[in-house]
């Protein structure tokens, strides 16, 4: 009948206008990795990566500048003294170097949703970075017994420098660790994988760039 069918047609664009039936998808991240909307999930994690990227250029470049006064500051002046770099330097930096190994461990087994795999595996890393730092504070200790001051000479002020800064740095992205960790991911914007993701890129950097300072130090002297 000609009533009937515009009442159907009627509903059908009750239906069809988009404020009826279905449900709204979230843009937020949820506990285990997967995303509600996918296309707004992709823009942010973007925006964040960005961020990252940006924040990594600057800490470059800062530490980029330090290298220059290094180099300028060491051929230039005759007061200059090699520091004789402790071997605990060296275990520290195989320490961090594990802690790299054992981030990527985590972050597949988030992949293959083992949690338990993923929190045992973030966990191990965060410890091997406090443990790297407190080696840093024992090369300092056996530093000062030693007699090298911050102020002793050029040479052990630019140590004291790369390393303290370095550290402070190393412990943003311990932080970053234990939130990741512990934090409920069901109503972020992000999931718990591009948290991880966004924390081993940081992580990584901060390895190479240690990396990098100790041949600088070991062999600039």
């Amino acid at each position: 009948m000609p009533g009937a069918t515009a009442a159907g047609d009627i509903e059908i664009l009750a239906v069809d206008d988009g404020r009826g039936g279905g449900d709204v998808p979230r843009a937020g991240g949820d506990d285990d990795g997967a995303s509600g909307g996918r296309g707004a999930s992709r823009i942010l994690s973007r925006r964040y990566f960005t961020g990252m990227g940006l924040g990594i250029v600057a800490i470059l470049m800062f530490f980029m500048a330090l290298v220059s006064a290094y180099i300028v500051r060491k051929g230039t002046g005759m007061d200059w003294m090699p520091v004789a770099l402790p071997p605990v330097l060296f275990i520290n930096t195989a320490i961090l170097l594990a802690s790299s190994l054992t981030l990527e461990l985590a972050r597949r087994r988030l992949g293959l949703g083992d949690r338990s795999g993923f929190q045992t595996y973030w966990q191990v890393t965060t410890g091997l970075g406090l443990l790297f730092l407190a080696g840093q504070l024992i090369a300092w200790r056996q530093l000062v017994a030693a007699g090298a001051y911050f102020s002793s000479n050029p040479a052990s002020s630019f140590f004291y420098t790369f390393t303290a800064t370095h550290g402070v740095h190393l412990l943003g992205g311990i932080v970053a660790l234990v939130v990741v960790a512990a934090r409920s991911f069901d109503r972020a914007k992000v999931t718990r994988a591009t948290a991880a993701e966004l924390t081993s890129v940081y992580w990584h950097f901060m390895d190479g760039l240690w990396v990098f300072l100790l041949a600088l130090l070991y062999l600039g002297r």
